[in-house]
């Protein structure tokens, strides 16, 4: 193989310095080896979809399935939870209003018990209290009888007293006629 001296007096084994010379720029842009990059173009990206589609793409697809199944668990226990929290919401609503009913009813039941108690204290009261009249009556006609006879006793002496004084003579009988005749009308 030769060797290419440079002016500088390098030696180049390569050819390096004499292609530099030639083509100015990158080497990827020369159209000499277009052919060559293309053919390793097309090879990393079959190779690059062979991996991707072969390995990670699985992976990914198996966990975004696995992510999907989880939200859609989610989502059908939030649906249940929801249903239930809403079956206990109209329950404690159906034990709210039973609950309220139940208090009236007692209340009511109260109230019909003291009516009762009242009812019978109040009768309890009107007998004694008619009793207590029924013996103030008897009291009073006993009164008024003690009190007529005592008005009798008195007019009998008071009109003999009146028949003394007036210069006349009367007899206890006569005069107790008299009397017994005039207080029965």
């Amino acid at each position: 193989m030769a060797t290419v001296t440079t002016s500088d007096g390098l030696a180049d084994a390569t050819g390096i310095a004499t292609h530099a010379a030639e083509t100015p720029g990158m080497p990827q842009l020369n159209f000499d080896h277009w052919g060559n990059q293309i053919f390793w173009l097309i090879l990393a990206l079959i190779a690059t979809y062979l991996i991707l589609s072969r390995v990670a793409l699985p992976r990914i697809g198996a966990v975004l399935a696995e992510r999907q199944g989880t939200i859609t668990n989610d989502i059908a226990a939030a649906e249940d939870l929801k249903v239930k929290a809403q079956e206990a919401e109209a329950a404690y609503d159906k034990a709210l209003i039973d609950a309220r009913a139940e208090a009236q009813q007692i209340v009511a039941q109260a109230k019909a018990d003291m009516q009762a108690d009242l009812d019978a204290e109040m009768a309890k009261a009107d007998a004694e209290i008619a009793a207590q009249v029924a013996e103030s009556e008897k009291a009073i006609a006993e009164i008024r009888a003690g009190a007529m006879d005592n008005v009798q006793a008195v007019a009998k002496d008071t009109a003999e007293a009146l028949v003394a004084a007036l210069g006349g003579t009367a007899d206890t009988a006569t005069v107790s006629a008299a009397v017994d005749a005039r207080m029965k009308g």
